[in-house]
């Protein structure tokens, strides 16, 4: 959808508090709690997610990325393979962006290296509410802390890394990975060319090129990526982002004054309340 089209959305009360319909927010309920149990959620997800991408946990996975959305897993996933590739490495089979705490939780049962993004409730939300504006914001946040809250006994087979860091400094967050699961991936940098693939893929994701997630799963490598890009993408620009600013000034003023609703306060405390304790942990075991 539009980067416009939902400002639209937005701006006429979507996903604000409590103006969707019931049957919308319950099928919006039951997906979240849905997606906390691997045996009922991961092989509906491997049907409804045939690749490349999301990708879903199977036995040839050695990498996990993930977290709730809008917590920089797509800036993660590509951070991650362009530098992979760069540094010759083999293909990595990646499981990503499902958003589903089934997912990272099947990956830390099995030892699978799994690196979990996590981003403070109040930027995750409302990101999500603007690229969904039909989810609820009482209901996003719900869905938050129990993400987030779900996975906690799981968080120490997990590296955590809050969105400052993935986007700031991504390169500390797969040292950390390496020293956890004695792994040796390819650390990502700043280099101009690797800044520039990094960047130029995430932006024309919105083309949803097989080839492109392909990609995103390692499954195309950034050879074919390049050339695809060279040939059949020349002119893509990907999603538009820029917004009016008279438009995007009132679109965050109405979020901001929706957060501030009492009665949130309740579900909006209980979200930061795992967030602080999840990044708290995960500081800890960093240390």
């Amino acid at each position: 959808m539009d980067e416009l089209r939902r400002l639209s959305l937005l701006l006429q009360g979507g996903g604000h508090l409590g103006q969707e319909s019931p049957a919308r927010r319950l099928r919006h309920r039951l997906r979240t709690v849905a997606t906390e149990h691997p045996a009922v959620y991961l092989p509906f997800a491997r049907r409804k997610y045939p690749g490349p991408s999301p990708r879903v946990i199977g036995s040839g996975t050695q990498v996990v990325i993930d977290g709730f959305t809008r917590s920089a897993s797509t800036y993660a996933v590509y951070a991650f393979q362009v530098a992979q590739q760069l540094a010759g490495r083999p293909l990595v089979p990646l499981a990503h962006h499902l958003h589903a705490p089934a997912q990272i939780m099947t990956a830390a049962r099995r030892g699978v290296p799994t690196i979990m993004v996590i981003r403070e409730p109040h930027g995750a939300v409302l990101s999500q509410v603007v690229r969904e504006p039909g989810v609820d914001l009482l209901d996003a946040l719900w869905a938050y802390h129990r993400f987030h809250e779900f996975l906690l006994p799981f968080r120490d087979a997990l590296v955590v890394a809050d969105f400052a860091e993935v986007t700031g400094d991504f390169g500390a967050v797969v040292r950390r990975a390496n020293r956890a699961f004695e792994t040796s991936f390819a650390i990502p940098g700043d280099g101009a060319d690797e800044a520039y693939w990094r960047t130029r893929l995430i932006q024309l994701r919105p083309t949803l090129s097989p080839v492109l997630l392909g990609f995103e799963s390692g499954e195309v490598s950034l050879a074919a990526v390049q050339e695809h890009v060279r040939t059949v993408l020349p002119t893509a620009r990907g999603e538009r982002t820029w917004m009016p600013s008279a438009e995007r000034d009132r679109a965050k003023s109405a979020l901001e004054e929706a957060w501030a609703d009492p009665r949130l306060d309740q579900a909006r405390s209980r979200a930061e309340a795992a967030y602080r304790v999840f990044v708290r942990g995960a500081r800890r075991a960093a240390a």
